[in-house]
């Protein structure tokens, strides 16, 4: 089959079109026909081993173990193995492969059943693909770590990247006040989207301009901590899900300390793939509470173009791989 690989750290160019062995399966796995797959942050620090703390946890020290980036997926279930009981072959799927070897930027991917779940019919694989990380990234920092609540004033910074997109969709389905920080460019796209009210962050700095909120939810830095808490109500919550490293440090470190001094929370949230929450997406899907944002999508032969792009940090929602028929 043909997969992007990567035999060492580095830019986009270090990606490879290539023949590689079809992955095999084994008795609970799942062997998946890839249709899309879609560009997330991890997959760049992946790629680029910055911070350089990736290599430690997984993918090696020198160069990847696992040559295959990708881990948003989607495409029809080619075969089973014997214990798999929720799919059979034909079935159409989406889902989050984190942790499990990822490699969705190829052909062909084998993974476990409780990755995977049936991708509703109204929407493409393209947009499929747009949905297991960055939703259920949104979905667990204003859920599990915001603890959302109807009614509460809610703030998005970041709001018009694949995160923050569906973090905007998935707050107004939870009944709250949401702002979206954005940039001009994305001040259109944050109100079509459901946000009450859109900041432009060019001209106008949310944590100077006197207004507090219940929950604030940082998918882009760019204040320290200090600011982001001045930002918030006397009992309000601020989560930390993507930045710069020196932002991750403030969080992680900085964060519970800071949190100490009064009833104001500054937390972070690590993703956790999970089955449940990927069907809990697709039921707000299904239920026309949110919609995937698709910046651009690349064939496959131009994974290493579409990472140039994404880096770049101004993409407007997703950027999408797709496996086209062509290129078989």
């Amino acid at each position: 089959m043909k997969a992007i690989v990567y035999t060492k750290y580095g830019p986009p160019d270090v990606l490879r079109l290539e023949e590689v062995k079809k992955p095999s399966f084994n008795e609970d796995q799942v062997l998946v026909k890839v249709h899309a797959a879609s560009i997330n942050a991890s997959d760049w620090h992946y790629l680029t081993a910055d911070p350089f703390p990736m290599r430690l946890i997984g993918n090696g020290v020198f160069k990847p173990k696992n040559i295959i980036l990708g881990v948003d997926v989607a495409g029809c279930v080619e075969a089973i193995g014997k214990k798999v009981k929720l799919f059979r072959p034909g079935d159409e799927v989406f889902g989050d492969i984190f942790g499990q070897g990822n490699g969705s930027f190829a052909e062909y991917v084998s993974v476990p059943e409780s990755t995977l779940a049936i991708k509703p019919p109204m929407v493409s694989f393209e947009e499929a693909a747009a949905l297991p990380v960055a939703a259920v990234t949104a979905l667990q920092g204003l859920r599990d770590q915001g603890h959302i609540q109807p009614g509460q004033k809610v703030l998005i910074n970041g709001a018009s990247g694949g995160v923050g997109t569906f973090a905007v969709q998935i707050a107004k389905a939870f009944g709250s006040e949401v702002t979206a920080v954005c940039s001009t460019r994305n001040l259109e796209i944050a109100h079509s989207i459901g946000a009450d009210h859109v900041i432009d962050y060019t001209i106008e700095d949310f944590t100077q301009n006197g207004q507090q909120y219940d929950l604030i939810l940082a998918v882009n830095g760019f204040h320290p901590l200090s600011a982001y808490k001045r930002a918030l109500t006397p009992k309000g919550i601020y989560v930390f899900i993507g930045g710069l490293p020196n932002q991750i440090f403030q969080s992680l470190f900085l964060g519970p300390l800071m949190s100490k001094s009064n009833g104001r929370k500054m937390t972070s949230k690590m993703k956790k793939a999970n089955q449940k929450d990927l069907l809990f997406i697709r039921d707000l899907l299904e239920g026309g509470k949110i919609r995937p944002v698709i910046d651009e999508c690349y064939p496959l032969s131009k994974t290493a173009e579409a990472f140039r792009y994404f880096e770049k940090g101004h993409a407007r929602g997703k950027v999408v791989i797709t496996i086209a028929e062509q290129e078989k």
